[in-house]
């Protein structure tokens, strides 16, 4: 029999697309939305699920993993609000590996959840390329990062179902075209849903939260599609 050589980068590649499959399966049997919210470092996002726990409370039970290289700084500030929360420190990885992200729902109660939200580590580039089982990617891009990412890094974009344009409230203080982003960002994906956010003054964090809540019904089969 001839030997076959299969590259170390496409190994790597299947050995976690098996991995998603397994944490999709998970995530089906307990019938909850896996979130996997991508973005730069300092976009917003620790503040983003805060914001996103309080529209959303009453009505879905939240967990967290929250995913750095060091410390456990942002599992802190949402262990505060009282949810399920989870650290996952990668050390040298730039992204969560899904086997890490297995190991870490052995410490939630997983039949008490409803809404998933996994938060990566911070990096347009490793995360877009790395499956983990989710049901929903969702890209975040700050204002104050720069109009020019869907175009430098379109694969994020690309295989983001949501896109939630962030502190929406410094647009008088930072050159950013909304409306470019917008374009770009429906050019390399058509379908994606962008929501215009601030976490801090909550314009747009309602229609967010709820656009979630409503992705979790048709899961579990309480919406049309």
């Amino acid at each position: 029999m001839a030997n076959v050589t299969i590259p170390v980068g496409q190994a790597v590649q299947q050995s976690a697309e098996a991995e998603a499959d397994i944490l999709k399966g998970i995530f089906a049997a307990h019938r909850l939305l896996a979130v996997n919210l991508v973005s730069s470092p300092g976009s917003g996002k620790t503040t983003l699920i805060e914001a996103l726990i309080g529209a959303l409370g009453g009505r879905k039970r939240i967990a967290v993993v929250e995913g750095d290289v060091e410390t456990d700084i942002d599992a802190a500030r949402i262990r505060r609000l009282g949810v399920q929360v989870h650290q996952i420190m990668t050390r040298s990885s730039c992204h969560i590996p899904p086997f890490m992200l297995r190991e870490a729902l052995g410490n939630l109660d997983l039949a008490a959840v409803d809404i998933l939200i996994v938060e990566n580590v911070g990096n347009l580039v490793c995360p877009a390329e790395i499956p983990l089982g989710e049901d929903v990617r969702v890209a975040a891009l700050s204002v104050t990062e720069g109009d020019e990412k869907p175009l430098k890094y379109p694969l994020v974009f690309k295989t983001s179902r949501l896109l939630a344009v962030t502190k929406i409230d410094l647009l008088p203080y930072v050159r950013f075209d909304l409306d470019n982003v917008e374009t770009a960002a429906r050019t390399i994906n058509p379908g994606v849903e962008i929501f215009r956010m601030s976490a801090v003054t909550g314009e747009g964090v309602a229609a967010f939260a709820d656009r979630l809540a409503a992705l979790h019904d048709r899961k579990i089969g309480q919406a049309s599609p």
